[in-house]
């Protein structure tokens, strides 16, 4: 994915109440179970049907790492649906979300301004609305620069929800050095 949608999806799976399967059977007994077949879990993983049914059984006990990364990656993108959907949901309507960064920012505003980009650590607590943008848009898949939020960092944290910097064009965020997001 991207830092930004490894980011989002991290912060949901805090909210897991149970941990995802660890082992490479119960992994795989998951995804035939919530696809309902072992011929769709095949084509997604990219092997064979017969490799998926052994996986079932018991009888392949340790994946190749390219194939046990795929495999964690698509049980913990499907784990526990209805707990992922409220807990975007409370984040979309009333709990908001908790960007904690470390990047370099910088803004372009009017003249005799210090607009000089310069390295900032962040811990900026987002409003509902943003928090439902960010969802959103990493429903629809966008890329990095749509879900970095930086509209949401500049009306909330550049601009104090319009009680600053009213003349303030563009806010820079690059060479990111840490990013997480709390629900």
């Amino acid at each position: 994915m991207s830092l930004f949608g490894d980011g989002l999806e991290a912060a949901v799976q805090k909210a897991f109440t149970r941990p995802a399967p660890k082992s490479a059977a119960a992994q795989m007994r998951c995804l035939v179970k919530q696809l309902k077949g072992t011929k769709a879990v095949a084509q997604m993983l990219r092997i064979s049907q017969r490799t998926v049914e052994r996986y079932v059984k018991d009888q392949i006990k340790k994946p190749r790492p390219d194939l046990a990364a795929r495999l964690e990656r698509e049980v913990k993108k499907r784990w526990q649906p209805q707990i992922r959907a409220k807990a975007r949901a409370k984040a979309a309507t009333t709990g908001g979300i908790v960007i904690d960064a470390r990047a370099r920012m910088g803004y372009t505003a009017p003249i005799g301004s210090t607009d000089q980009d310069r390295i900032r650590h962040l811990t900026v607590a987002l409003p509902p609305q943003y928090a439902a943008r960010l969802f959103d848009a990493q429903e629809q898949g966008a890329s990095d620069a749509q879900l970095l939020g930086v509209e949401a960092l500049k009306e909330v944290y550049f601009q104090d929800g319009g009680r600053r910097a009213g003349s303030l064009e563009e806010v820079r965020f690059t060479d990111i050095e840490h990013l997480e997001f709390e629900l």
